[in-house]
């Protein structure tokens, strides 16, 4: 009861909560219990008040540090802004005013209200340094662009200039390039890698050593590029295996887990030459391209092919991986055909007739054929199995005829047979000494054991030499390319078997010891040499044995206007018809044929 007359306000509070009088008068336990919960509500009170002093004191150390960092961002904005008014456009200058005007009202409200509406006065001032920034952003453009030019190369995501229509012209008629496209897009060529669509260190990893694209890259990676089906006639050594290989690169996933592309060659050599090439390209990507060809163990291969995005094969032996089920193509969604026109001609057309219908169908498929002549065999088998493709040529052989590199100078020698072996060995004399000791000759036999006898003349007389040709083994045919390719051995003996598609860098030298058995087979060998726009030299041996070819190497060599020497013209100019395999020298292409008419009676 003391505690309550103590305390007015105690006593107060027990008054209003109506306690029975008795409680005020003797009960006085319970009313030292109300005492002591009314005392314990006032402690938690007064802890309460003071813990949010506290608080509100926290917030306003925080609003205090905010403010000073906002006045230096004002201070620092009102700055650049002062420092680029000259430079500024009517609209910026309003801006800048704008944004100074609406600090300047957020202020003023914030210092009448004191202290009340702080949110609102935030959002303005956020507001307002907003479109000061923006204000000083404008004023400084023009500045800032121009310091990104003189400064280090910045990532850009914007594509290069492409070519105008004039620049696309010109570009074509100085590369003697021709396109007949159906659906007549005009596509401008990619005359830059600046323009294709990798970033920078995948452009430096990939074309470092070239300086611009070649003539069939840059018109045939627009319509790939867009997913068209393509032909391209091209000479050996034009860069198709980049023209082909950078599209496809471009496509792939960077883990597919099945196989996606699908390159198939006419030789062994030439398939290990592409995916050589190819490998350049799948490195920085992380992708796995395979050769599968014939010679070497199935086995070894079969496990080569697990995890493989890319196959490069020969016909043959991808066939009998097929028969067999060792591979799956029907993931096979690009598909090239190189050297086309040599694999129809050496009977592999029904292979690649079932390579074709083992990939994806047509209509999910891009199909691409490169060829250096364009016979009916081919455009056979593109009408087929391509859809509306686009046709390049490169050169003036728009027709797609059988035609001699013109930078390579031709030099026929009529002889007798028995005369070829000294004669051979004083051009290889004359071309192996002092300072083109060192150059790469390439020298054609037209038999394997012609070849290996060959061979062995020349190394008795001290020269280094390599043979490449059917009898020797894969390894051994790969050693001796290697060798040749790397110059340390300048001398190299083969059979036709390496005259297509090689890629070998700076054969100076061309020496046909026999003539090959068709005028086709001697323009594909004489065009080892004069590849990548250098200059080149052929020295054919010519005898009685050959004379039914005499007509038709003549054409040739006056299509490429080259000398033709009076012992040949003496065989007479006649070309002998191309006989069929079965039906011989009657056979007619029905392409050749005329159509039947229907004929109607009254």
């Amino acid at each position: 009861m003391q505690g309550l007359k103590s305390d007015p306000l105690l006593f107060f509070n027990a008054r209003k909560k109506k306690l029975p009088r008795i409680d005020l008068q003797g009960n006085s336990h319970i009313c030292n219990n109300h005492y002591i919960m009314a005392k314990r509500q006032r402690e938690e009170a007064e802890a309460a008040a003071e813990l949010s002093d506290t608080s509100n004191k926290k917030q306003k150390v925080k609003k205090d540090k905010k403010e000073k960092k906002e006045k230096k961002e004002k201070i620092a904005v009102e700055d650049a802004g002062q420092d680029a008014a000259e430079t500024l456009s009517k609209e910026e200058r309003k801006a800048l005013k704008r944004a100074k005007k609406e600090q300047a009202k957020a202020g003023a409200e914030e210092t009448q209200s004191n202290g009340q509406d702080d949110e609102a006065a935030a959002k303005a001032e956020k507001k307002a340094r907003k479109e000061a920034k923006k204000a000083a952003k404008l004023a400084n453009g023009g500045a800032s662009e121009e310091k990104t030019e003189d400064s280090a190369p910045v990532k850009t995501t914007s594509k290069a200039k492409t070519a105008t229509k004039s620049e696309a012209e010109a570009y074509f008629a100085d590369k003697q390039i021709g396109v007949e496209d159906s659906q007549n897009s005009s596509l401008s060529p990619i005359i830059s890698f600046d323009t294709l669509p990798f970033d920078e260190p995948t452009k430096k990893a990939y074309f470092s050593d070239f300086k611009e694209p070649s003539p069939i890259q840059a018109a045939s990676w627009p319509y790939l590029l867009a997913s068209r089906d393509l032909i391209g006639v091209a000479e050996t050594g034009s860069g198709k295996t980049f023209a082909f290989g950078v599209p496809c690169i471009n496509r792939l996933p960077k883990s597919g887990k099945h196989i996606q592309v699908c390159i198939v060659s006419p030789t062994r050599e030439l398939a290990l030459q592409i995916q050589e090439q190819m490998t350049k390209l799948t490195t920085p990507r992380g992708l796995k391209a395979t050769c599968i060809y014939g010679g070497v163990n199935k086995d070894e291969q079969r496990q080569m092919i697990k995890g493989s995005s890319i196959i490069v094969a020969t016909p043959g032996r991808l066939n009998d991986f097929l028969q067999e089920g060792s591979i799956d193509l029907s993931h096979v969604n690009y598909l090239v055909l190189d050297e086309a026109d040599r694999m129809l001609d050496t009977g592999f057309e029904q292979d690649i007739r079932k390579i074709i219908l083992s990939t994806a169908p047509s209509a999910d498929r891009q199909t691409l054929m490169f060829t250096a002549t364009w016979p009916p065999s081919v455009r056979e088998l593109a009408s087929e199995f391509l859809r509306d493709p686009v046709r390049i040529t490169i050169g003036d052989n728009a027709s797609g005829e059988l035609r001699a590199n013109m930078r390579i100078v031709q030099e026929v020698e009529v002889m007798d047979e028995f005369d070829k072996q000294n004669r051979m060995l004083e051009v290889l004399k004359q071309y192996q000494s002092g300072k083109n000791k060192s150059d790469r000759i390439l020298v054609f036999c037209l038999y394997k054991k012609e070849a290996t006898r060959v061979e062995e003349t020349i190394r008795r007389r001290g020269f280094k030499v390599a043979g490449i040709h059917g009898d020797l083994s894969q390894d051994k045919r790969t050693q001796s390319l290697a060798a040749f390719k790397s110059g340390e051995v300048p001398l190299l003996v083969a059979t036709d078997v390496a005259a297509r598609g090689l890629d070998i860098p700076a054969v100076k030298l061309v020496l046909n010891v026999t003539f090959p058995l068709t005028v086709e087979d001697y323009v594909h060998r004489i065009g080892r040499t004069g590849r990548a726009g250098q200059a080149g030299r052929a020295i054919t041996f010519f005898t009685q044995n050959e004379k039914g070819l005499a007509g038709a190497l003549i054409n040739v060599l006056k299509k490429a206007e080259q000398p033709v020497p009076e012992e040949l013209m003496k065989f007479g100019t006649t070309v002998k018809k191309k006989a069929h395999d079965a039906y011989g020298a009657f056979y007619k292409d029905p392409a050749d044929m005329k159509k039947a008419t229907k004929i109607t009676f009254d």
